[in-house]
């Protein structure tokens, strides 16, 4: 195969062309097409008249015959996915034709464009790219496209849901990921209020989709915003190269063990029609839809994260460990957070003692909707002024069901997203303005759904001693707990009998009255509750009632001849958030204080600005590439930030490509994490800007949350240990008042990165074997996360400042409802954070078409001496490890795949859940069968070929096997 895509050899196109007259006659070409080598015939090759309309498609005996109106000369393109194309002209009927394809060994030296912004070689690209073409696609045997990114080198996939996937690139994941962009067609498509990358749900079908790269690690110093920790860039089949009519059609079951849920039928499907108008070709349009139905994955993995040993629980009592821990904190159970605690003391062995107890809580199962749907539809409309010059309109809608995390999960209902695109594209530069177009629909969040159904059995909290009547949950739980202890009952049967009779009466899931208080409660918007909030609704509202609008405008020139001394690319990017305050989850700051939480009121906005230039010099006759690019950021909330970033590319005897980059990269605040006013079981929780802060002052006058647990355990302890001793005599105790922590939070700033990155690219062995490695090391600074705070307050309701002996006692649990405002605060760490990793590829084309290939994947954290104020969560694998083997066809027309992926255990850290991810291998794999006397092609295929259950984040849902058989009938015409 030397030389193999330097020599075009004839494969035998046997043709005939008769022309019937001298210009725009009918002229008739038929013919045979070939593959170079096996001489076999192709079926499915595109043949079509390059810059007209006319094309075919051969038959299953590689034969075709085209009829059109032409001029000679003209040239044929003869193209099919695996091969190289080519091109021929044809000068005169006479003319005999001869061509032959040659088969594609490996794809490694594939154009692309999201590393450098401009079209270059991957194997010279300055920094890590991934790319996923039409071929690769069509090959895999995930269930879809975006499916198959979680086998791409360097990638980790989050599954939320069936619906719902993000990836990441090396570390600090979180399943709504806001530092990893994803672009549509240079859209991106991120969901401004959700603060969630949205690709896989109003994104391409599986009919549109041409390619996706993928750019591990920063990206920002060229995309600015969101791309710190890497982006996908997903490009879809323009109507002038991709003419004709699609329909895909997938039938699957999943849940086929019957563990979470009966086994159930997924569809899915997909209709693309492309046309070129006219005989001049100007205008070109394109349609999609696509529809998808299933029954969602289930999180029903049930681990304590709050064991019986910890503060916040009962250390000093063992037997009320395990099953028997009346204060767990379960994972996929709401209602049992800390907002839903409660201290009861009773006199217990001749001692007062005050256990920490948790509301009963109910499971995800019994809270969410197993059925999901997403629906994308698309069209526009293309003109081109000149062959050089295309003006678009695009328009892409998007609607979605399923589960997501953020500080909560949240039950996706009808979410949908418009975008409107206008684009003016030439050859050396693209102008585009875009708005994306948010609602929430009828989405709602799991945790105030479930503390509100349970305080509908009446407030948690102790009723004050001088209360005439004592009724709340708390009261009936202690009345009961007493009472058996006092007969001599042992502790932990004393305990659950409390439980029940605490619970007499409770909203029970399955029951008509369940279902009734359930659906009032998703559908108001006010996650307060009267039972304990004066004023408030009753029962109170759990609904997701946000949106939003994003107005996006970006230039790129490539000045190309204009300048001499370098390949010079310039570019400008304005966006603007504008946020419908709901009243609930974002509010009109301009408001008052105690009316800020009224629907309505002036729009709320967020906005950036940015440029870059890039220089590329090639020196050491061409074997040097070296890359410099400065990019400034402006967001008025903060002072403009620049993101250097240099590269350097060298090619040594022209098959060995090295490569070092370092750039630095910043992050604005996203959305969610800067102006977020969310009250969601007493606990606030607030974005960082200055502004958010004044009134509230969380940042310079609370305790944290972790101290005041810390604190009331000792307080527990003393009093038990002290007879006669009061909990507040014990709280001011010199030596347990201390264990109360000041937050001093720092105003919120943007987080920061500095990325270096070496590799090395080649491909070997006559084109046989492709060889991909890189390695990185970053330091992340001022890193965003979330830390729990409380604000005291006196008796009166009036805050205190933090140090007083009111603000400490205000930190006992008894005074957790009158005498604290909790908020979680989106604010930046004081370490810095070092992360460091490397990845291999291997590709090799080793048997006529059979190809073994598949990564291996590092990453790490390095370890810091000194906590900081919350957990950053690197929530990475060290080892991740993708095998594939193939042979798109084995025999005529049947091609295979086999995937194996193998992930080591790691630790997860987040707001909502902590614990161990354990270890897990899955095997997808697929069979395809290619008809071309019916341009269709058969998949069957299985992802997680073996059902081994596995989760991929604490508290996420549990995958089992998905089996399906897809039908894709393409008359697609590739011009």
């Amino acid at each position: 195969m030397k030389h193999a895509y330097a020599s075009l050899l004839p494969a035998l196109v046997l043709a005939s062309a008769t022309s019937l007259h001298a210009q725009d006659a009918l002229i008739s070409v038929s013919g045979t097409v070939r593959e170079k080598g096996t001489q076999e015939p192709l079926p499915g090759v595109s043949i079509s008249v390059k810059g007209g309309s006319a094309g075919t498609l051969s038959d299953g005996n590689g034969q075709f015959a085209l009829k059109a109106k032409l001029r000679f000369p003209f040239t044929l393109v003869f193209n099919i996915l695996g091969y190289e194309a080519r091109e021929l002209e044809i000068a005169s009927g006479s003319q005999p034709i001869a061509i032959q394809l040659e088969s594609k060994a490996v794809a490694m030296n594939e154009v692309v464009v999201s590393a450098s912004r401009v079209e270059e070689s991957r194997l010279k690209s300055p920094v890590a790219i991934e790319k996923l073409d039409i071929r690769a696609i069509k090959e895999t045997p995930a269930p879809s496209f975006y499916d198959a990114l979680e086998n791409v080198k360097g990638v980790q996939m989050t599954t939320s849901s069936l619906t719902f996937k993000v990836p990441n690139t090396r570390g600090f994941n979180i399943p709504n990921n806001f530092r990893f962009m994803q672009l549509v067609d240079g859209v991106d498509m991120q969901a401004a209020t959700l603060g969630v990358p949205l690709g896989n749900a109003i994104g391409p079908t599986e009919l549109d989709i041409a390619s996706v790269e993928i750019t591990p690690g920063a990206a920002s110093a060229l995309y600015g915003m969101n791309a710190i920790n890497g982006m996908a860039n997903l490009t879809t089949k323009s109507p002038f190269s991709y003419q004709g009519l699609s329909v895909y059609q997938k039938v699957g079951v999943n849940h086929v063990d019957g563990k979470d849920r009966d086994p159930s039928v997924l569809t899915e499907t997909a209709l693309r029609w492309a046309q070129a108008l006219g005989s001049s070709q100007r205008w070109a349009y394109k349609v999609n839809l696509s529809y998808l139905r299933g029954t969602d994955w289930l999180a029903n993995t049930q681990i304590d994260q709050n064991p019986q040993n910890l503060s916040s629980a009962n250390p000093r009592f063992p037997e009320l460990s395990g099953a028997n821990n009346q204060a767990a904190d379960l994972w996929n159970r709401y209602g049992d957070d800390n907002a839903g605690n409660v201290s009861i003391p009773i006199t217990y062995k001749g001692r007062t003692e005050t256990f920490n107890i948790r509301r009963t809580g109910y499971y995800e199962r019994d809270l969410t909707n197993p059925i999901v749907r997403n629906i994308k539809a698309d069209a526009s409309l293309h003109y081109k002024l000149t062959d050089k010059l295309e003006l678009s309109y695009g328009y892409r809608f998007g609607l979605m069901d399923g589960v997501f995390q953020r500080g909560n999960k949240i039950q996706l209902d009808g979410v949908t997203v418009q975008n409107h695109k206008l684009e003016l594209r030439g050859q050396d530069f693209t102008a585009r303005a875009y708005m994306l177009v948010e609602n929430t629909g009828d989405s709602y969040n799991l945790n105030p759904l479930a503390l509100n159904l349970d305080l509908q059995n009446g407030a948690t909290a102790l009723s004050p001693a001088n209360a005439t009547v004592r009724n709340t949950w708390g009261d009936k739980f202690q009345q009961s707990l007493q009472t058996q202890v006092n007969q001599g009952v042992d502790l932990v049967t004393a305990m659950q009998q409390a439980r029940t009779a605490a619970d007499a009466g409770r909203a029970v899931p399955g029951t008509a009255a369940f279902n009734a208080l359930k659906n009032q409660i998703v559908h108001t918007n006010n996650w307060d509750s009267g039972v304990n909030v004066k004023g408030a609704p009753i029962p109170g509202g759990a609904a997701l009632t946000q949106r939003s609008h994003t107005y996006h405008a970006d230039v790129l020139w490539n000045l190309g001849e204009r300048v001499k001394f370098a390949d010079v690319v310039v570019g400008a990017d304005a966006r603007v958030y504008e946020v419908i305050p709901d009243g609930n989850n974002f509010v009109d700051f301009g408001r008052p204080l105690d009316q800020r939480t009224t629907p309505g009121g002036n729009y709320q906005y967020y906005k950036k600005v940015g440029g870059f230039g890039q220089a590329t010099k090639l020196l050491l006759q061409d074997r040097l590439k070296l890359t410099a690019s400065l990019r400034l950021d402006y967001n008025p909330e903060f002072d403009p930030k620049l993101n250097p970033r240099v590269a350097a590319v060298y090619t040594l005897a022209a098959k060995h490509n090295f490569r070092a980059s370092y750039q630095n990269g910043w992050r604005f605040p996203s959305l969610f994490e800067a102006l977020s006013f969310v009250n969601n079981g007493n606990v606030r929780r607030v974005g960082g800007l200055a502004r958010v802060n004044e009134g509230l002052n969380y940042l310079d006058n609370s305790y944290t949350l972790a101290s005041i647990s810390t604190f009331n355990a000792a307080v527990n302890a003393y009093v038990a240990a002290n007879s006669g001793t009061t909990a507040s005599q014990a709280a001011l105790r010199p030596e347990i008042r201390g264990l109360l922590q000041v937050g001093n939070l720092p105003t919120e700033q943007p987080e920061q990165i500095n990325a270096y990155e070496v590799g090395y690219r080649s491909v070997l062995l006559d084109n046989r074997l492709s060889v991909d490695v890189d390695a990185y090391y970053n330091i992340y600074s001022g890193f965003l996360g979330q830390v729990e705070v409380s604000v005291p307050k006196n008796a009166s309701g009036q805050q205190v400042p933090v140090g007083s002996d009111d603000a400490v006692l205000a930190a006992l649990n008894s005074n957790r409802s009158a005498r604290q405002d909790r908020y979680r605060v989106y604010t930046n760490a004081r370490n810095n954070y070092h992360s460091y990793g490397s990845t291999l590829g291997l590709t090799y084309n080793f048997y006529q078409k059979f190809t073994v290939g598949g990564n291996v994947n590092y990453n790490a954290l390095s370890d810091n001496k000194e906590a900081d104020i919350f957990v950053t969560g690197f929530n990475t694998p060290h080892w991740v490890t993708n095998v594939n083997f193939g042979n798109r066809e084995i025999v005529r027309n049947v091609g295979f795949n086999v995937v194996w992926r193998h992930q080591s255990t790691f630790y997860w850290e987040s707001p909502l859940a902590n614990g161990r991810v354990p270890a897990y291998q899955t095997v997808d794999a697929q069979v395809n069968v290619r008809v071309p006397s019916l341009k269709s092609t058969i998949k069957v295929g299985s992802a997680n070929l073996f059902n081994n259950r596995y989760f991929q984040y604490a508290a996420g849902p549990t995958i089992g096997g998905l089996y399906y058989v897809a039908l894709t009938f393409d008359n697609t015409v590739l011009r």
